[in-house]
């Protein structure tokens, strides 16, 4: 495929190479154009999550056409699944008709350099797949994990071949997982959901992740967070091929309030409703990222562009406290849920918590929850009471008010 120039989206990097789709002009006066400017296939994974799909390939079907026709003019969009069966979304919805990815019993691979973009779409982690489910930590659940072959496995022979090929391969929500286990990340980084980073740092430590933004284009690799963003990403590639006229229409006919860039912060948890300092904003979200690994105020100040003394002043404008104070604070209602929901040690929980031993991590949580780990872990009123995912731990009374 021949090297394209540089794009001006980008100055120093150069776009995508060129399909023969990418060569084409959309003029639908004269009737249908020979090919679309913008061509994407749809990798859908089992349980894959519906809005970032909808949300992407609703961003294409209004830029393809005038109106809301969704004739494929401008843009052209093709569903694939391993054996071409129909794929049912996380939520039961189903995607029918999609077409084989090919390359099993010597079938020959769909061709990927038909397409400027491959977008892989991920689904729900599968039971015993999240690093802290207490299934993942068994014995019998590491020796299943190890032995059962590779569920797909076509898919990712899917990826490597076009990625040999030179076609762009985009990840969308988990689809970033399956990018990673093709082995075609390497030396790339990449974003991911906040909701996933910490799972998805300890299955990839050799990955460079991030959750501080929507979507990541590091050339022929472009990786988004999900959800709304999907259509954030989708509008940047038909701004990048169609014109920025197209992605407008598209995003102002979804009802959506403009285009978010990529470095664009994503929504956080509840507490984030509490901050009006985007360097705050910014240093919780770096905190939550590194609950196992405690960063030094020197370091999280550095990271969030501001000086130690600023940064200090404004966790205490916000929350009543320092930095340190907040950052161990948060780890140890992550320590909380881990002791409540998986059957983790309390030395295991206190390592994961970034505490230097089992005595330091037991002292501090004596202090914050007035009872030892081990104590607090018979409390089935506690348990109930923490009933909610550790990222939304940080919420409420304790924290920063005491």
């Amino acid at each position: 495929m021949p090297s394209s120039p540089l794009h001006p989206l980008h100055p120093s990097r150069p776009s995508p190479a060129p399909s023969s789709a990418q060569q084409g002009h959309a003029d639908v006066s004269g009737g249908e154009p020979l090919t679309p400017a913008l061509s994407v296939g749809f990798v859908l994974l089992s349980r894959f999550t519906l809005l970032p799909f909808a949300a992407f390939v609703d961003c294409l079907r209004l830029a393809s056409d005038e109106g809301d026709r969704s004739r494929q003019l401008r843009c052209r969009w093709r569903f694939l699944s391993e054996d071409g069966a129909e794929v049912a979304s996380s939520c039961g919805a189903v995607i029918s008709p999609c077409e084989p990815i090919g390359g099993r019993h010597g079938q020959p691979f769909c061709d990927p350099r038909q397409f400027d973009y491959l977008v892989v779409i991920g689904g729900v982690l599968g039971e015993g797949e999240e690093a802290d489910s207490p299934e993942r930590t068994s014995p019998e659940r590491r020796a299943l994990e190890r032995n059962r072959p590779d569920r797909d496995g076509g898919t990712l022979d899917y990826l490597r071949h076009a990625a040999a090929l030179g076609v762009p391969l985009v990840g969308v929500c988990t689809g970033v997982y399956s990018l990673i286990q093709a082995g075609v990340m390497e030396g790339r980084r990449c974003c991911v959901s906040w909701y996933h980073h910490l799972d998805l740092t300890r299955r990839f430590p050799a990955v460079s992740a991030v959750a501080d933004r929507l979507y990541v284009d590091d050339g022929d690799r472009l990786t988004c967070a999900g959800g709304a963003a999907a259509a954030d990403l989708a509008a940047y590639l038909v701004e990048r091929h169609l014109g920025r006229a197209w992605a407008r229409k598209s995003l102002h006919i979804m009802l959506l309030d403009g285009h978010r860039s990529g470095d664009h912060s994503q929504p956080q948890p509840v507490v984030f409703d509490r901050i009006e300092d985007r360097i705050v904003r910014r240093a919780v979200a770096i905190l939550e990222q590194h609950l196992g690994e405690p960063l030094s105020v020197d370091e999280l100040a550095t990271r969030a562009g501001a000086s130690r003394r600023g940064l200090e002043r404004k966790f205490r404008q916000a929350f009543g406290v320092g930095p340190q104070k907040f950052a161990r604070d948060l780890r140890l209602r992550y320590g909380l849920w881990l002791l409540y929901f998986t059957d983790h040690s309390v030395t295991e929980i206190g390592e994961r918590c970034g505490f230097a031993d089992t005595a330091h991590f037991s002292r501090h949580f004596r202090s914050a929850f007035g009872q030892s780990p081990s104590r607090l872990r018979r409390d089935p009123v506690g348990r109930e009471e923490a009933g909610v995912d550790p990222f939304f731990l940080h919420v409420g009374a304790r924290l920063g008010h005491r």
